[in-house]
């Protein structure tokens, strides 16, 4: 049975796990899909969030679950159990909407696996999802949402589809941080099943730190995306609202987003970069937000590394560094850079393209963040 429709006395809804949407291939009718996602906060009464965001037809979900993961595509037995929404069990999703389940009765783990599991019945036309999860999921032909086996899932992926968030019950005073980035913040170069992303790393560090109420992370980088331009994703600021601020619980915006405008050599200048950021800032601000603000890294050694992309790179990050524009800032250049090349990244922590950091790089870029900035007390 599903748990209360309104939260408690004292308490809010906070997301604990995010993706950012995106356009994906053509999607089969009568499929289902098994995502693995992996929590930050827990919380009572989890609710997922379902999107249509780039389909051009509906989307009609008659099976969904949410259970907890064993291994693999196996979940702990008696776990599975069965979401509504407005109190069915079937739901149709128009092109272009988002759904919220209903909330599910009992508490969701902290750093744990939670895995959700619908049967697509009826779509046609483009997916909605999230290309690059460096997670692998499951999906299979029928309708096998219910069953908590592994047999059925005979096929892997490493996309998520459909789901975009996760959100659980938590005391009024936790928040949550969402990381808005390109590939380096969607964890290309780490450990795939590993969980390595840097928001991960900070994520564990969030958990066990005492003295902050921001606990719950929503990673909503997308691989290749832009600040000021659609393309691999849309730019960042034309999906602010739906991937950021329409998230519950948000305190932060951590905004680490300008690599992919600098180095495609589209003519993109300081003061281009410069007026996007302070447009992320003021709608943040607006929306009762604030933002962090991540310096962008070196990547001297990558093919489209070039003396003028330096440039523009370096005169961004000294906005970022000394406008006051952010209510904190988060130097990952200087962390990563090397002390002998300040325009490449430390060997120790390359991931091997000059771009991306591996699992030590990411962890290092974790552990930089100061913990206390994410609370944002004095945000505008």
């Amino acid at each position: 049975m599903p748990g209360p429709t309104t939260t408690r006395p004292g308490t809010h809804q906070v997301v604990t796990w995010g993706a950012s949407a995106d356009r994906q291939g053509e999607g089969p009718t009568d499929r289902s899909y098994r995502m693995v996602v992996r929590t930050s906060v827990g919380g009572a009464h989890a609710r997922i969030r379902l999107t249509n965001a780039f389909g051009d037809h509906p989307v009609t979900f008659d099976s969904v679950y949410a259970g907890q993961r064993k291994e693999g595509a196996e979940l702990v037995r008696g776990s599975n159990r069965p979401l509504t929404f407005g109190g069915a069990r079937s739901v149709t999703v128009a092109p272009g909407v988002a759904v919220t389940s209903d909330p599910l009765s009992g508490r969701l783990a902290a750093q744990s696996d939670l895995v959700v599991s619908f049967h697509v019945a009826d779509s046609a036309g483009p997916t909605t999802g999230h290309g690059m999860a460096m997670q692998t999921s499951y999906a299979t032909a029928g309708d096998h949402a219910a069953e908590e086996g592994a047999a059925s899932w005979t096929d892997r992926t490493s996309s998520w589809y459909y789901l975009d968030a996760v959100s659980v019950e938590t005391p009024a005073g936790t928040g949550a941080v969402v990381t808005l980035g390109d590939s380096i913040t969607d964890g290309w170069q780490s450990s795939t099943d590993k969980n390595r992303r840097w928001p991960d790393y900070l994520s564990r560090r969030l958990q066990s730190a005492s003295g902050t109420g921001v606990k719950g992370i929503a990673n909503e980088g997308i691989s290749g995306n832009k600040v000021l331009a659609d393309g691999a994703g849309q730019s960042a600021l034309n999906r602010l609202q739906r991937d950021v601020l329409s998230q519950p619980g948000v305190r932060t915006v951590f905004l680490f987003e300008g690599i992919n405008d600098i180095k495609a050599h589209t003519g993109v200048t300081v003061d281009d970069l410069i007026a996007g950021y302070r447009e992320i800032v003021d709608r943040a601000h607006a929306a009762g937000k604030c933002v962090v603000g991540a310096t962008v890294m070196p990547y001297k050694g990558w093919s489209e590394w070039d003396a003028e992309g330096e440039a523009v790179r370096r005169g961004v990050n000294d906005f970022i560094r000394d406008s006051g524009e952010f209510d904190a800032v988060t130097d990952f250049d200087k962390v990563v850079r090397s002390p002998y090349d300040q325009e490449r990244m430390l060997p120790v922590f390359d991931g091997g393209d000059h771009v991306h950091p591996n699992d030590k790089g990411m962890q290092a870029m974790a552990d930089s963040v100061d913990l206390a900035a994410l609370r944002c007390d004095d945000a505008g």
